[in-house]
């Protein structure tokens, strides 16, 4: 069978490549479909938003009806999306409140609880393969007053992107021991351990990708093929390509993704109305049709 991710399938591989492009949403204002009531898609707003997931894997919806925790999953129920990840700083409903909390110690030290950018990411590059983070959803209750501007790219054409320029990028990108996240540690001892793993992989039949632009703690494999293909990567993420989209999500507005890279700028807060954004992982991609 044809795979358009082996290095050795050139033929699938440009038959892929062709599709991609031919069908890639490049124009930002058309990743986004209005929607009347998320807690009930019409038929048209649920293909709508599915079309644009299946060309660039996202979308964007919006909306003048508010919605809660419970209807941010809702939502995303009607589109394929049933697992959450709860990870440990989500609310009970395992989804995520991002917001500057400058009163809770635990919150503060990580960088989505403040007001600093953010740097390039796929969600849960620090997970275990078992809960591999495949698409997310985040929902904007009340924007910053200035900045919190997200830059959203596909992680398919930055696969694409790479493997033109050099295949020899993705074969080390996708090497088991190419990015290692050391273990999080608390007073208990080891809160999470040390992950291994690969920036591209083949999951289910699709293509996912895990990676961060952080330095700090991150141990990159040492050899030439990874500090050239990291290398690579970075320059390809700042160069401003046309393929990366530029969002500020206002209230009511949201993102849907398969795990696409994204960061985020530092923003102001108004102290009346502080920026405030629901977060949900999901261990499932969104559904095909």
């Amino acid at each position: 069978m044809s795979n358009p991710f082996d290095l050795q399938d050139t033929d699938a591989y440009q038959s892929w490549r062709d599709q991609k492009l031919a069908h890639a949403i490049s124009d930002t204002s058309e990743l986004l479909v209005e929607v009347r009531n998320p807690l009930a898609l019409t038929v048209a707003e649920r293909r709508a938003l599915l079309e644009r997931c299946n060309r660039s894997n996202m979308a964007l919806y919006a909306s003048n009806t508010e919605i809660d925790e419970n209807g941010l999953q809702q939502l995303a129920l009607q589109l394929g999306l049933k697992r959450l990840d709860a990870n440990w700083l989500a609310g009970e409903q395992g989804i995520s409140r991002i917001t500057v909390t400058e009163s809770e110690g635990v919150r503060q030290s990580y960088i989505p609880y403040t007001d600093r950018a953010i740097k390039w990411h796929t969600d849960g590059y620090y997970n275990p393969e078992d809960r591999r983070i495949r698409a997310m959803v985040l929902h904007c209750v009340s924007p910053a007053m200035s900045g919190g501007i997200n830059r959203v790219m596909d992680h398919e054409i930055v696969y694409l992107l790479l493997r033109d320029l050099d295949p020899a990028h993705i074969r080390a990108l996708s090497c088991n021991d190419a990015m290692t996240i050391p273990a999080r540690t608390d007073e208990a001892g080891i809160a999470r351990p040390a992950q291994s793993g690969p920036v591209f992989f083949v999951d289910q039949g699709t293509l996912h990708m895990r990676y961060t632009a952080r330095t700090r703690s991150i141990e990159w494999k040492d050899d030439d093929a990874t500090r050239a293909a990291v290398t690579c990567l970075e320059n390809l993420l700042a160069s401003g390509t046309e393929h990366i989209h530029t969002v500020k999500l206002e209230a009511n507005q949201g993102l849907l993704c398969n795990n696409v890279l994204h960061d985020r700028s530092g923003f102001t807060d108004d102290p009346l109305h502080p920026r405030l954004l629901f977060r949900a992982r999901y261990l499932d991609r969104l559904s095909r049709e």
